[in-house]
C-alpha cells in the first residue's frame, strides 16, 4: 500500500499489508494481486485476487481494517477463507472468479462486483469472461459475495436502470 496525492501520483512510502499466507492463496504460485477497496458506512474492506489466475482455484480474499493508519499492516484483519470463490452444482460452473471492481447501481443504492470467470477446471488462462453481480451486506457490516452465478442465468438488472438515460450510457472518444 502508498499513499496517493491523486490517482495517478505516489505521495510517499509503500507498506506490504498483505501476503500469501494461507494454502488456498498459493494454488500453484503465491499471489495476493489487484486490491480493490470496497468502503461501506465508514468501514473499509480490501478485496484481492489470490493464487494462479489460470488455476481454478483462483479466488477472492478480503482485509478488513480495524482502526488506526492504513499503512500498518497490524490495522488490517485477513479473512482466513476466500470470501468468493468456485462453484460447480446442477445451475452451472464457475472457476477461477476474481480480478474484481465494484460498483453502484444507477440509483446508487446497491453494490456489485465485477470480475473474471470461467466454466472449465482446466488450468488454463483462455476461456475467461466478464461477469456482474450484486453483492449484498451482513448485519455484521461485512459484504456477502454469495457465489459465482454461472452464465446464462438471469439477473435482475441493477436498482434505477430501467430508468437511465441511454444518452448517459454513450462513451465519448473525444476527450
Amino acid at each position: 500500500m502508498t499513499p496517493m496525492s491523486n490517482p495517478w501520483t505516489v505521495a510517499g512510502g509503500s507498506a506490504l499489508i498483505t501476503q500469501a499466507d494461507y494454502d488456498w492463496e498459493r494454488v500453484r504460485y503465491p499471489i495476493n494481486e489487484g486490491p480493490v477497496m470496497l468502503q461501506r458506512a465508514g468501514r473499509i474492506f480490501l478485496i484481492y485476487s489470490a493464487s494462479d489466475t489460470g488455476t481454478p482455484d483462483y479466488a477472492l480474499g478480503m482485509l478488513t481494517h480495524t482502526g488506526g493508519d492504513v499503512m500498518n499492516p497490524k490495522a488490517w484483519k485477513k479473512s482466513p477463507v476466500p470470501v468468493f470463490s468456485r462453484h460447480s452444482g446442477a445451475d452451472g460452473n464457475v472457476y477461477g472468479p476474481g480480478h474484481n471492481g465494484f460498483f453502484k447501481s444507477p440509483d446508487g443504492t446497491e453494490d456489485w462486483i465485477i470480475y473474471h470467470g470461467k466454466e472449465t477446471s482446466e488450468y488454463t488462462y483462455s476461456g475467461r469472461t466478464t461477469r456482474a453481480q450484486r453483492v449484498t451486506w451482513r448485519f455484521d457490516g461485512t459484504p456477502e459475495f454469495g457465489r459465482p452465478i454461472a452464465s446464462g442465468i438471469a439477473l435482475q438488472a441493477p436498482a434505477g436502470e430501467q430508468n437511465m438515460n441511454p444518452a448517459k450510457l454513450r462513451v465519448r472518444h473525444d476527450k
